[in-house]
């Protein structure tokens, strides 16, 4: 939370480096680390019953993330 980059997003930088090297498609970095946070948070809100699962939070982490991009507008020519 420092700012730095960790061991994982080190790796998915030099694998985007390599990527953006044989391809013309834009590439943007987003901050996830809160994502699961925010994603639970969100299910207890809306009161959910059911049992949670991880794979449950991780789909709803990806909805935050994903939400938060199209909220921003940057993908508009």
């Amino acid at each position: 939370m420092n700012g730095s980059l960790g061991k994982q997003a080190e790796k998915v930088k030099a694998f985007v480096q390599k990527l953006c090297s044989q391809t013309q498609v834009p590439v943007e970095f987003r901050d996830e680390r809160l994502s699961t946070v925010l994603a639970r948070r969100l299910m207890q809100a809306a009161s959910a019953r059911k049992p949670r699962k991880k794979t449950r939070d991780d789909a709803i982490a990806a909805a935050v993330i994903l939400q938060g991009y199209l909220d921003e507008g940057l993908f508009l020519p």
